[in-house]
């Protein structure tokens, strides 16, 4: 055994030693956003052993159940959603929480009431489960206007009044990705020491992309600018050479992918989703925060991501998130189609 460097690796910047390091910035801070942080990082290391032996457990598989978008929940979903609703409620910072897999928002009992908003999909992209793709869970924390007066309006608030945003994938590495509103930084799970390390400090998206992730199967469904973009990423017209496709199938491992590599990730409306399809509050609006704060971009096809006031907890948007010049030659195709009258 190599003493020597073991006693390096006390020195490893851990995700609780980072979050204290940022709560040492505000003298007024009393610790609860910290605690927060605290509860939310225990349950993504519950679901990263729960998802690494679900096989052997035998807790792959439906649950039977259907959720209220009407997907046939996993059982590592359901596992999930309570392992997270109890993380949340016992840290006695939190008075509201929106779950992807509970139709009606949870309000905390008085007793155990914070002043944050936690809204979060438990479990994304759980029907790669049973083959091994990577997986993941998103949140977001907002501020509470009154904690002795939560109502379910406190969550409807649009994405740019986000305290803080992140993702935990669940793949070859758990890595946990934060944001609180000064950057973004990843960290991945020591399985030896049980703490999640300091791995990608301070990530920023490259400006262009080679890399364009989008569901092609439906592309005979899409609108005019997604479908010139597309085109112009196979067949550009300056010579330059073609994009990659590259497209999982589970935004938290597609937006990780675009984050580090850069590019852009596409989910338009189109004919039979006139909305999108995904979800803004815990799902658009925590990417779109991540990738604002590692300098790229988030725009629906009308407006910047963030700027959406959303009027129902489960309410869908298309959304574009990535490099900042590629959203940019988005922007202008669909600025180019509105004056077209398309």
């Amino acid at each position: 055994m190599d003493h020597h460097a073991d006693t390096h690796r006390t020195d490893l910047m851990t995700i609780t030693r980072f979050v204290l390091n940022e709560q040492s910035k505000y003298p007024e801070s009393r610790g609860d956003f910290t605690i927060l942080l605290n509860h939310i990082v225990l349950g993504c290391k519950f679901v990263c052993s729960s998802v690494n032996k679900a096989g052997l457990a035998k807790i792959l598989g439906l649950a039977g159940d259907i959720n209220v978008q009407g997907e046939e929940q996993k059982k590592l979903d359901v596992i999930s959603d309570e392992v997270f609703v109890k993380a949340l409620i016992s840290s006695g910072r939190t008075c509201l929480l929106v779950s992807e897999e509970n139709e009606e928002a949870i309000t905390v009992p008085p007793p155990q009431r914070g002043k944050y908003i936690v809204v979060f999909d438990p479990l994304d992209g759980s029907s790669n489960i049973d083959c091994g793709v990577s997986i993941g869970t998103i949140f977001g924390i907002y501020m509470v206007k009154d904690p002795a007066k939560v109502t379910l309006e406190d969550a409807l608030q649009p994405g740019n009044r986000m305290l803080a945003a992140g993702y935990c994938m669940y793949g070859s590495s758990c890595t946990f990705v934060l944001s609180t509103g000064n950057g973004v930084n990843g960290f991945t799970l020591d399985p030896c020491l049980g703490e999640f390390i300091l791995t990608h400090p301070n990530i920023k998206v490259p400006r262009k992309g080679k890399i364009y992730s989008v569901n092609e199967g439906n592309a005979k469904n899409w609108d005019e600018p997604t479908t010139k973009y597309v085109e112009n990423c196979k067949f550009p017209q300056d010579g330059s050479p073609p994009k990659s496709l590259r497209y999982i199938g589970s935004m938290v491992a597609d937006i990780h992918r675009t984050l580090l590599y850069g590019g852009i990730f596409m989910y338009p409306a189109d004919i039979k989703n006139p909305n999108g399809k995904l979800r803004v509050l815990y799902e658009v609006f925590p990417m779109s925060y991540l990738m604002e704060q590692a300098g790229g971009q988030a725009f629906t096809g009308k407006q910047r991501a963030l700027d959406l006031v959303p009027e129902k907890i489960h309410e869908r948007s298309p959304i574009f998130l990535g490099s900042y010049d590629e959203i940019e030659q988005m922007k202008e195709l669909y600025a180019e189609s509105k004056a077209n009258g398309a």
